[in-house]
């Protein structure tokens, strides 16, 4: 890999925690609880619980990995290095249509916020362009907007906790409704798989690998910082939104945080708290953005995906041509999937790439070893447990969209095997 052009060593610990922070807090907080109350009603506490606890062992598994392989593409070219050039493209291919339909999310949340009635898609588009455009512009202008919009999602989400517990609404009996297991197991395993989708930010620090000073040090501790403030910030904003709207009124309403404010006695906070929101979603989404550009870098200069998308802009250092063709594809997923299809089949995919990740860490000898061994156990069987328990939906898609992926790769090889 070393005879393609090379992306620029720019981000510190401060700016790789901000951009794992800005992925998870969009995803998690205005996003997945709906979807998972539904699935769980209160025992979605438990499953934010099983999903932190995953999203630990994962996290322990990419810093120990990164730390080692320390360039663009994440567990892709973990696999590839641990495990071999399959194991790498299952987990690149798994990030890859992971991520699109979590980046066509985060663009869906954030019209659902902003745009008006009748008008969520085609805004949900624009900001999938405008987004683009930003990170075709340099991994700093990245790292630059996602400092503003994390300061700006922490401030609204501060006044909103502020106005739930300051107003008439909170009622603690509400917290646990009818039962942490009156949904079963299942429905709690179920909506701990939902809630992952909201955790998986931090791999964006691991797949900028390659764009980050002192990577053996920065990335390990950057991946800690943002996942230990997201699972407090989780915590908190669970058990408010269960103390307002109770586990049915979290479920039937897609903007959960803005309806706990509004049934309260300060609901003129509402719009700081959409406001937020839409800012949220849009950190997440730039984040995904710039993380799908960089595994689909990897994966071109290894020909697992069109070779052209390994194409580095020479003046502004980033993988430009992989970016805008997955724009267009996150863009098109906008115009034919709702919010809760596009989560379910996010967490399929990046469960998977985490898979890989717990057993490619596995494998790593004592001297790359942070970590004891039991983490990427432990990690590996909740992956599998947890895509077991999705939506019966999308664990079909999931495995349709990896079955055209081996395919694709057969008549590649194939191809290639047959040239003169």
């Amino acid at each position: 890999m070393s005879n393609h052009p090379a992306l620029a060593r720019r981000l510190g610990t401060f700016d790789a925690s901000l951009i794992g922070l800005g992925s998870m807090i969009g995803a998690g907080v205005f996003a997945a609880f709906t979807p998972a109350a539904a699935a769980a009603g209160s025992g979605l506490l438990i499953g934010l619980v099983v999903a932190a606890f995953v999203a630990f062992c994962n996290a322990t598994s990419s810093a120990q990995l990164a730390a080692r392989y320390p360039t663009s593409g994440g567990t892709y070219v973990y696999g590839r290095e641990r495990l071999g050039p399959w194991s790498g493209f299952l987990a690149g291919w798994g990030f890859v249509i992971g991520k699109t339909a979590s980046a066509a999310a985060m663009a869906m949340t954030f019209a659902a916020y902003a745009a008006p009635q009748g008008w969520e898609r085609p805004v949900a588009i624009a900001a999938v362009v405008l987004l683009t455009a930003v990170n075709y512009h340099g991994v700093t202008r990245t790292a630059g907007l996602t400092r503003v919009l994390v300061v700006a999602v922490l401030g609204a989400l501060a006044i909103a906790v502020a106005a739930v517990w300051g107003g008439s609404g909170p009622d603690m009996g509400n917290i646990v409704g009818e039962g942490l297991l009156a949904h079963g197991w299942y429905g709690v395993l179920q909506s701990a798989g939902l809630l992952f989708f909201a955790f998986a930010g931090y791999a964006r620090i691991a797949t900028m690998g390659e764009e980050v000073r002192d990577p053996r040090r920065t990335i390990p501790r950057a991946i800690t910082i943002a996942l230990g403030i997201t699972i407090v910030i989780y915590a908190v904003i669970a058990f408010s939104l269960l103390a307002v709207l109770g586990p049915s009124g979290v479920a039937g309403t897609p903007t959960p945080l803005a309806g706990a404010v509004a049934a309260g006695s300060m609901a003129w906070v509402a719009p700081v708290v959409r406001i937020g929101a839409a800012v949220a979603s849009l950190g997440a989404l730039l984040a995904l953005i710039a993380g799908l550009g960089r595994t689909s870098l990897a994966m071109a200069r290894e020909h697992d995906l069109p070779p052209w998308l390994a194409a580095v802009h020479p003046k502004y250092k980033v993988p430009h041509r992989a970016e805008i063709a997955l724009a267009v594809v996150v863009c098109l997923v906008i115009t034919v999937a709702d919010l809760r299809g596009a989560i379910g089949f996010s967490s399929f995919g990046v469960l998977l790439y985490y898979l890989v990740a717990n057993v490619a860490a596995y494998t790593q000898p004592k001297e790359d070893r942070r970590y004891p061994k039991f983490l990427q156990v432990a990690g590996a069987v909740a992956c599998v447990g947890l895509v077991l328990t999705l939506p019966p939906l999308s664990v079909g898609l999931g495995v349709l969209m990896f079955a055209v992926g081996i395919m694709y790769r057969l008549l590649r090889l194939r191809r290639n095997r047959t040239k003169p």
